[in-house]
């Protein structure tokens, strides 16, 4: 028997569509302090909301900033970091890429490098798109993308 479930995916697939309106990269960091560091010193994220356990025995990290969501632009991520005795064994960021799509890359690329970013390579073009790759303190690799026209694999000249 084959059964026709394209009225109920339609149905479910408007329904959804209308309740979701972003998604937010949720990152396990193994220390708060290096992470805002990269994130907001030198990628130019602001933290817009932030969570900072009171001191109640709970929390070793009692006031300090333990979970935050952080934006640029219209882009956000979350960062959370481990408890010590509940970071997780294996390698963080492992396997992890995150693209955002922007207007200038190489722009950005200026930037981040005026701001003492280190890059793991040089702007190069996939896809139609320059490609700028960071990676973050846990080892989460991040890209900011843009269009271009530039010939396929072509790497900035600094």
């Amino acid at each position: 028997m084959i059964f026709d479930y394209s009225d109920v995916t339609m149905t479910t697939a408007s329904q959804t569509s209308v309740n979701v309106k972003q998604a937010v990269p949720f990152f396990g960091v193994s220390n708060m302090e290096a992470s805002l560091r990269f994130y907001v010193d030198g990628l130019g994220f602001e933290m817009k909301k932030s969570w900072i356990p009171e001191g109640d025995g709970h929390y070793p990290n009692a006031g300090r900033v333990v979970w935050c969501w952080l934006q640029l632009g219209e882009a956000a991520i979350m960062l959370q970091e481990f408890r010590p005795d509940r970071r997780p064994a294996e390698t963080l960021g492992t396997g992890v890429h995150v693209c955002f799509t922007c207007d200038d890359a190489l722009a950005l690329y200026r930037e981040f490098k005026s701001r003492g970013v280190q890059m793991r390579k040089r702007p190069f073009v996939g896809n139609r798109l320059w490609v700028v790759p960071v990676t973050d303190p846990d080892g989460y690799q991040l890209e900011f993308e843009s269009p271009t026209d530039a010939p396929e694999e072509s790497e900035l000249e600094d």
